[in-house]
């Protein structure tokens, strides 16, 4: 839990960059070390089902990510927080930090969601294909995996902060389903 009376940062990587879903002062682009932004959760809920998961981004292990901070006024504290915890760890599978993020003018500590590898809905490290059937088979309660997949790739691009893995998962997906 952040300071008391003090405004906090969350890093966004997926969804949080195009629907934050809480109050913020300010956003920035961040760059995280040691974390990359990774198709590594099987999603039994908001893009898929256990019987027909779809995927959803984690920042795993190793590498680096580009993605946006969001300032949360200190008033806003308590429901941020309770909002994040409900949004992000309602299978267990994220793990909360307190993580520096390179920024201008100066880094900043954020919250930041990290995979646990040793949760049950972790994928590792699956092929391009096996992502892809994933993907393309996904829909949960907010709606189809590739939905999820566009919006993220769309907005990355717009903020100048293109994924190549993702783009390319994004070219195949769409080529398979014409």
């Amino acid at each position: 839990m952040p300071p008391p009376g003090q405004d906090f940062w969350v890093f966004g990587y997926g969804s949080l960059m195009w629907h934050p879903g809480f109050p913020h002062l300010e956003v920035r682009p961040g760059h995280l070390y040691g974390y990359h932004r990774h198709f590594c959760i099987y999603s039994h809920r908001y893009r898929g089902t256990p019987d027909c998961p779809g995927l959803v981004l984690g920042l795993d292990r190793g590498g680096s990510c580009r993605g946006m901070l969001y300032r949360v006024p200190a008033g806003e504290r308590d429901e941020v927080m309770d909002y994040l915890i409900e949004r992000e760890m309602v299978t267990g599978v994220y793990t909360p930090r307190w993580l520096e993020v390179r920024s201008d003018p100066e880094p900043v500590t954020a919250i930041s969601y990290i995979v646990d590898p040793g949760h049950e809905q972790y994928t590792g490290r699956l092929g391009m294909e096996e992502m892809l059937d994933l993907v393309l088979q996904g829909v949960g309660d907010r709606g189809p995996c590739l939905e999820y997949l566009q919006n993220t790739v769309h907005h990355l691009r717009a903020l100048g902060l293109p994924d190549r893995k993702l783009e390319r998962l994004l070219k195949l997906a769409e080529a398979r389903r014409s």
